[in-house]
């Protein structure tokens, strides 16, 4: 009886060890510090800033390794950190806010790996960092919001019950509505009392006025919902980033930390949480003329609104719906190959669309694109000041009812229409925010436990080749040399998983999955002892030790896999890391212990016809 795998077997075992090898090299050539260009929508980079770039720079007495223009966007690679923030700063004052200057670090993977989708590892940052955003939350927007949505709410209820008023207007933290006479004062009272939760409704009957005050209970509670519904959405907008095992809590009355462990494109990932985007559709006004609005003859129920691209419309002040109801949006291209946003609405929306566009096919609607971005300027009470900017993106004829699903086109280019739909999907913040604070973090353990804890990994890992070696001699050898695949094979496949971030309890799932790997080894070797006590011959001993130890080894490890899986659903962050390095760690061991090391002994022993003893 002989031990030997065919051909095709072989073949496939090397292939994948060399596959996860040639993955896992690129974690062998390290990182670069690196600062990244890219431009707002009002910017744009051009070989122009590329020289702009270069020129500045060279003024600085910085001499950089690299300077990269692709896809829109500049990588200046430089040599230490100092000079990393040191060009920051110089780039930030030249270039000013029509682009943004963000600290990077770029793998220095060569072209050819690169070219194959070859990454380094991601850590996470209690191992190599990462980036730091200390947001700050503009509540006075999110009150803001608050009382428009009263003062309607409050409009739209007289109007339903017939009481006349002259003015409903928000005053402060308040909403002022203002009777036409003594018999709409009390039926509005009657109406109004007690409707509003976080209200006080008080009543002047001289002056016919009702007053609804927020109260102080209501503003607390308006400013930590603002808060806790920030946090939501820019973890689902970190989400679409790809980012594994973020951190994003709250600091503070007003603030949000964000880190994102091994995020690469920063550039982006500031653009994408700052932004604070959302949609209305309006009709247009065709009743009254353009020109004379634009002359200053703004009609009643109407407003102008500037056209992305150039030009104003006249669209009515009625907010047919807005971005609330949007489920889902994604990038499609209309039948001239343009860029378009594919909009999904709720149940409600969809009920709000077919009722207002019902009654106005053939009828011109716009959709106003609205963002909320710093002046750079602060406020008496010395907080950041924002400007709400409205563009109307598209004006598009009503060509039949829309329900729950329709189109925005004019969007701009395929990257602005990707960006707008990323937004949508993810949500509207619901107060605007600002970056206050940002910076790449070392390990948070410090330079020295990260050492500590390193040095102790490899320590033990040689203790257990040694044990390995000396206690089953050339089986131990090879048993050796499986576990160095295995390590092997973990890296290269967490470098190719999208969003795999290795983090400390993910070390400590590798270590974890190493001893589960000698382990099954142990098995195996015990068993071919076994047997050879029983007095079969070697051949027989390597054969029934693989198969008798097999049930035993996959016992424990689907039990391990199905507990790795049950973390990975119900934990977060650390937790989540762990159980994903574990449960590819097992698949890995299992790889390496049975099919790896069998391949190898049955390659040096497997064929010798005349085996009589084995070195075990």
């Amino acid at each position: 009886m002989l031990n030997r795998y065919p051909l095709w077997k072989n073949l496939v075992i090397l292939f994948v060890v060399l596959f996860a090898g040639l993955y896992a090299l690129p974690n062998i050539y390290g990182e670069d510090y690196a600062v990244q260009i890219s431009a707002t929508r009002s910017g744009e980079v051009t070989l122009d800033t590329l020289s702009q770039v270069e020129r500045t720079l060279e003024r600085g007495g910085i001499q950089p390794i690299g300077v990269e223009y692709e896809g829109g966007q500049i990588l200046v690679r430089v040599d230490s950190d100092d000079d990393q923030l040191a060009a920051r700063e110089m780039l930030v004052s030249e270039l000013g806010i029509n682009y943004v200057v963000a600290l990077n670090l770029a793998p220095a993977t060569p072209d050819w790996l690169a070219a194959i989708g070859g990454e380094p590892l991601k850590l996470g940052l209690d191992l190599r960092g990462g980036v730091h955003f200390l947001m700050e939350v503009d509540m006075e927007e999110a009150l803001m919001k608050i009382r428009d949505q009263m003062a309607t709410s409050v409009r739209d209820r007289l109007r339903d019950e017939r009481v006349r008023y002259r003015r409903v207007e928000e005053s402060g933290n308040d909403v002022v509505i203002e009777l036409r006479n003594a018999d709409d004062y009390q039926s509005a009272v009657t109406s109004l009392r007690n409707q509003y939760q976080g209200y006080d409704l008080r009543t002047d009957a001289s002056q016919n006025t009702i007053t609804l005050e927020m109260t102080d209970q209501f503003l607390q509670d308006t400013r930590a919902n603002a808060i806790d519904q920030n946090i939501t959405i820019l973890r689902n907008r970190v989400d679409e980033l790809g980012v594994a095992e973020p951190v994003i809590q709250r600091q503070g009355q007003d603030r949000i930390v964000v880190e994102l462990p091994g995020i690469q494109d920063t550039a982006r990932a500031k653009e994408i949480l700052g932004a604070t985007a959302t949609l209305e559709f309006r009709f247009q006004d065709t009743q009254n003329d353009l020109q004379d609005a634009m002359a200053g003859r703004v009609p009643f129920g109407s407003r102008l609104y500037d056209m992305r691209g150039g030009g104003q419309v006249l669209l009515q002040n009625q907010i047919i719906l807005t971005g609330d109801h949007i489920v889902d949006a994604s990038v499609g291209y209309d039948e001239s190959n343009r860029p378009q946003v594919n909009i999904s609405l709720d149940s409600a929306g969809g009920r709000l669309m077919t009722q207002a566009t019902r009654g106005n096919v053939g009828e011109p609607m716009a959709t106003v694109f609205i963002e909320f971005i710093a002046t750079g300027e602060t406020t008496d009470e010395g907080r950041i000041a924002f400007e709400r900017v409205e563009e109307v993106v598209s004006v598009a004829t009503i060509q039949a009812v829309l329900g729950s699903n329709f189109r925005i086109t004019g969007v701009g280019s395929a990257q602005d229409a990707q960006n707008l739909a990323l937004l949508l999907r993810a949500g509207a913040l619901i107060a605007p925010i600002q970056i206050v604070e940002e910076r790449t973090v070392g390990p948070s353990l410090g330079a020295e436990n990260v050492k500590a804890g390193l040095t102790a990994i490899v320590a033990g890992f040689i203790l257990v080749l040694l044990f390995m070696g000396i206690y089953y001699r050339k089986f131990g050898l090879v048993a050796n040399l499986a576990l160095l695949t295995n390590l092997v094979m973990i890296v290269g496949i967490m470098s190719l998983v999208p969003g795999a971030t290795l983090t400390m309890p993910g070390m400590a799932g590798i270590v974890l999955t190493v001893g589960m790997a000698v382990d099954a080894n142990v098995i195996i070797f015990e068993r071919i002892r076994e047997e050879l006590l029983e007095g079969r011959s070697p051949q027989q001993a390597i054969a029934r030790g693989y198969e008798n130890a097999f049930s035993t080894i996959a016992d424990a490890n689907i039990t391990t896999l199905i507990t790795a899986l049950i973390l990975f659903a119900v934990g977060t962050g650390s937790i989540k890391g762990f159980a994903v390095t574990l449960a590819i760690g097992i698949v890995t061991s299992m790889f390496t212990a049975i099919a790896g090391t069998r391949a190898v002994i049955n390659l040096v022993w497997g064929r010798q016809k005349r085996l009589t003893k084995l070195s075990i």
